[in-house]
């Protein structure tokens, strides 16, 4: 059998530690058919890479859920797959963010949210004034590259990008906040972001999606007065492709219930530095409120390329310091013509 996930060891260490003791033939975790042999993709295949496409060579994949649109027809829902749901409790809207046009596509696999991060002793405010404010004296990197300029302002619009005093406050917000940060940091993604931060070159990001293998303090992601922390959720769910399927159902339908088993999530991930879609694994955990708050993005077909082109719109105006209101209007022409 052979699967897809993708190049960090958040997204293939658990994965490999579980096809070792496969092979090694005494899994504590539970024994399956025949192990998934496990080939990785770069982080940005997610969104250059059609899942159809790549069903055509894997029988699982790790996928990210706003994929799913464009992909149902190569995909075997898990009511196919599976007499009764599965039973593990996500966290937050993870499973939900897998369910379209009735069916259920995938399992959460990870979980994940924009959330603030530092350096240990560096403590981050807790709302987006106080933070305006900090942004004055910290050391501040936001994180802008690939899509996430588009995702951190539908996080400061909890999710109503669409809404023209959302968007306003929002853009007013990141063009303050990237005047007064280290601009080549900015236009990393997450991970040049974190590996930055974890060399000394900055000291918090206040919103980019968070990984457990950083020896750094995550919190809760900023909010707005009044307001829930705004946050886009990320995270993985595993897919099984129709190319194989009848050959391979038992051994699909053992390893899913495997990896999203509370023993695995709960063990295993921690132990090799995955970071695990079971509520149960992130109970008091600091950033647990807003995983919980996380808004689901579109999953329509084509929306990958448009939060793209979203994404170089916003980072190109804001680095070209057009006016919020212009940049605004550029966004909703841009998704009118959608």
């Amino acid at each position: 059998m052979r699967g897809l996930t993708w190049d960090h060891p958040r997204g293939y260490a658990p994965l490999d530690e579980l096809t070792r003791l496969d092979l090694a033939g005494d899994n504590p975790y539970g024994d399956v058919p025949e192990p998934i042999e496990w080939d990785r993709q770069p982080l940005e295949g997610f969104e250059s890479e059609p899942i159809a496409k790549l069903c055509e060579t894997y029988d699982v994949l790790v996928i990210d859920h706003p994929g799913l649109g464009a992909a149902m027809d190569a995909l075997v829902p898990m009511d196919e797959l599976f007499d009764e749901p599965v039973e593990t409790p996500f966290v937050g809207r993870s499973y939900e963010s897998y369910h379209l046009e009735g069916r259920q596509w995938a399992l959460p696999l990870d979980a994940a949210a924009q959330v603030a991060a530092a350096k240990a002793g560096v403590e981050v405010p807790g709302t987006w004034p106080e933070m305006a404010e900090f942004a004055r004296e910290a050391r501040m990197a936001l994180c802008l590259g690939g899509p996430h300029a588009f995702l951190m302002f539908c996080a400061l619009c909890s999710g109503d990008f669409l809404d023209e005093a959302a968007g306003a406050r929002a853009l007013e917000l990141m063009s303050e906040l990237l005047a007064r940060s280290d601009r080549d940091v900015s236009l990393l993604n997450p991970i040049g972001v974190l590996d930055t931060m974890t060399a000394g070159g900055v000291d918090c990001c206040p919103l980019l999606y968070g990984y457990v293998t950083y020896p750094l303090t995550f919190s809760d992601a900023p909010a707005w007065p009044g307001e829930p922390p705004g946050s886009v959720l990320g995270g993985t769910g595993l897919v099984v492709s129709r190319r194989r399927i009848d050959e391979i159902r038992e051994a699909v339908r053992a390893h899913l219930r495997r990896l999203v088993s509370e023993p695995v999530q709960t063990r295993l991930f921690p132990a090799t530095g995955g970071q695990p879609a079971a509520r149960s694994a992130w109970q008091g955990d600091p950033t647990l409120a807003t995983l919980e708050a996380a808004w689901v993005r579109p999953r329509f077909p084509g929306y990958i390329a448009l939060q793209e082109r979203s994404s170089a719109l916003l980072r190109d105006g804001l680095l070209a310091r057009v006016r919020p209101r212009d940049l605004l209007r550029d966004l909703h022409k841009e998704w009118r013509q959608t």
